[in-house]
């Protein structure tokens, strides 16, 4: 028993050695990477589209596929397991041919997908082309995303909606205060114009209370 016991505490600690070595090999594959950057090295990627900034981490059984656009990850980003992003479409517009066929493509059909900074992407999430993701976004579990989502929005279902707002805009304007440089901010006009109607549908800011950011942020 002790013998077998150890026997698979060594084959753990060989796993996450070889992991570990196959992370140092393929890194460098993606056409930009930041500092603590990590992922699932058993993963399907585009390597050579794909730019990730600092301090994200990809779980397992991740997809990311765009052989024709781009997927462009910012920093502080968290992908949970099995998340698919596709950046491209099949061509299915031509008559008289087999899809399998048609090789190809429209500019429609591939569209680049970017996710901003401090976003939190949950488990068995697919996001398709075109999709832009807001900074500080949380996207649920399962959901199907095929839209823009609105910073600190949370989305969820299929097709993926918002279903509420992390923060009144004063708490947005003084989070991103701590975190990023007066340059960077999102302002209380553009988050305003943006959350508006999310906020006044989840009762946490007034028309009023809009009014008066959209006029004076």
């Amino acid at each position: 028993m002790r013998f077998r016991r150890w026997l698979a505490v060594a084959f753990i600690y060989w796993r996450r050695v070889w992991r570990a070595l196959k992370i140092c090999v393929l890194r460098p594959a993606f056409k930009r990477y930041g500092r603590n950057f990590r992922f699932d090295p058993d993963g399907i990627y585009t390597y050579r589209t794909i730019e990730v900034g600092d301090d994200v981490h990809i779980l397992h059984g991740a997809c990311l596929m765009a052989s024709e656009s781009a997927i462009t990850i910012g920093n502080e980003v968290m992908l949970a397991p099995h998340v698919t992003i596709v950046g491209g479409d099949h061509n299915t517009s031509v008559v008289g041919r087999f899809m399998f066929d048609v090789k190809v493509k429209r500019p429609e059909d591939d569209q680049a997908v970017t996710i901003e900074d401090d976003v939190w992407v949950g488990t068995g999430v697919i996001i398709l082309k075109g999709v832009r993701i807001g900074r500080g976004a949380i996207v649920a579990a399962g959901s199907v995303v095929t839209r823009e989502v609105p910073p600190y929005t949370v989305v969820a279902g299929v097709p993926a909606k918002v279903v509420s707002v992390r923060f009144d805009v004063d708490t947005i304007i003084a989070h991103e205060a701590r975190l990023y440089a007066a340059n960077q901010r999102l302002s209380a006009r553009c988050l305003a114009d943006v959350l508006g109607q999310y906020l006044t549908d989840c009762d946490t800011l007034s028309q009023t209370r809009i009014s008066v950011l959209v006029n004076h942020g």
